[in-house]
């Protein structure tokens, strides 16, 4: 793979304007005000995601150039060939990284923090049993990467199932890369309770959301019902004589968000507010996208719930993403959260398929 000639223009664009922030924060007046160098170092941030790589990129091709160069010289010819087998999948893997954050344009912000939300579907308790096997599969994949994450909401049925969890992932490039998880998941197994020895097939949906900070999403105040209530479940008589629950309504969109967490009814507020964001920017995301229907006639990507993008066999120890078609007779490690040869295809046929519309 090598960079499309439509690429570099743009990368050295954003080369430029890094440069122009650094003289921007080095003027006396900005510097001291934070109102100003607060947004410039965000955005610097951000955009140093994708100009490191490439002044990196930059770096090694002209080492590359320098290495082919000396390939047929008699005395160094030998070391050259090695330095261009060293730099060459060093070049592939920074071409690659570098399309990835040049066109995934819906990712504002590229941000490091995903909300993911699983849901048992049809299937009653296997379908929550099978919630739960999908979130400690997340959760080892998250822990793997060295990723954080943060419970915000659960809902358990009390026989080892969950009817719903969502919880916070913070890591590089979380989202971008959980959030080709978005669709319905389906299991195909025996049930333990099954006594003649029947596969069942269960649901449980995903979404994955980009979280987004207050000032990416403006919300009126006006605009939401609050209501508090006593949490559920067990939490003993604490829990059950304080209003700590929080439901949250948001008029305009009629989205409900519901947190019940924690016994600080503060807290489950804020982090009702911050589900809330994040799901109001998924719907803004959806809009758009349905604009751009014409354009994008893959499901890679598209995030839609309703859609089964993968099926989990366990009797075949088989795991299918329809998407692109792709089987793996792993099962077992799959569960255990490595998922990376899935979200590496599904990466590579989202990338395919954006690099038509450049």
């Amino acid at each position: 793979m090598a960079l499309p000639a439509v690429a570099l223009p743009k990368l050295q664009a954003l080369e430029k304007r890094v440069e122009e922030i650094i003289g921007q924060l080095s003027e006396p007046e900005v510097a001291v005000d934070p109102n100003k160098t607060r947004p410039l170092a965000k955005e610097k941030g951000v955009l140093d995601r994708t100009v490191e790589p490439f002044r990196e990129w930059r770096t090694l091709c002209d080492r590359l150039k320098e290495a082919q160069a000396m390939l047929g010289d008699p005395d160094m010819g030998a070391l050259a060939q090695e330095e261009v087998a060293e730099l060459e999948p060093k070049i592939l893997q920074l071409e690659k990284r570098l399309l990835d954050r040049l066109l995934v344009d819906d990712i504002e912000g590229d941000p490091d923090s995903a909300i993911v939300e699983i849901r048992a579907g049809t299937g009653g308790d296997e379908a929550a049993l099978f919630a739960m096997d999908l979130f400690h599969m997340y959760r080892r994949y998250c822990e793997g990467r060295g990723w954080k994450i943060e419970m915000l909401d659960i809902s358990d049925t009390g026989l080892g199932g969950l009817r719903e969890v969502v919880f916070n992932v913070q890591g590089p490039d979380a989202f971008r890369r959980l959030r080709f998880e978005s669709g319905g998941h389906r299991v195909q197994r025996v049930p333990e309770t099954e006594t003649q020895g029947r596969i069942h097939t269960s649901m449980a949906t995903v979404a994955v959301l980009p979280e987004v900070e207050e000032v990416d999403i403006e919300i009126d105040p006006n605009d939401l019902i609050v209501d508090t209530m006593r949490a559920g479940g067990p939490g003993g008589q604490k829990v059950n004589k304080i209003e700590s629950a929080v439901r949250i309504t948001h008029k305009p969109s009629g989205i409900v968000v519901k947190c019940q967490d924690d016994k600080s009814q503060h807290r489950n507020r804020a982090t009702a507010m911050r589900i809330l964001r994040a799901r109001l920017y998924e719907q803004q995301q959806q809009e758009r996208d349905r604009k751009r229907a014409q354009e994008r006639k893959s499901q890679i990507g598209s995030g839609d719930r309703n859609e089964r993008v993968r099926t989990y066999n366990f009797p075949q120890s088989r795991c299918t993403d329809h998407r692109i078609g792709l089987t793996v007779h792993n099962l077992a490690a799959i569960m255990t959260g490595q998922i990376d040869e899935m979200l590496d295809a599904l990466s590579d046929a989202d990338r395919e398929e954006r690099l038509k519309r450049l």
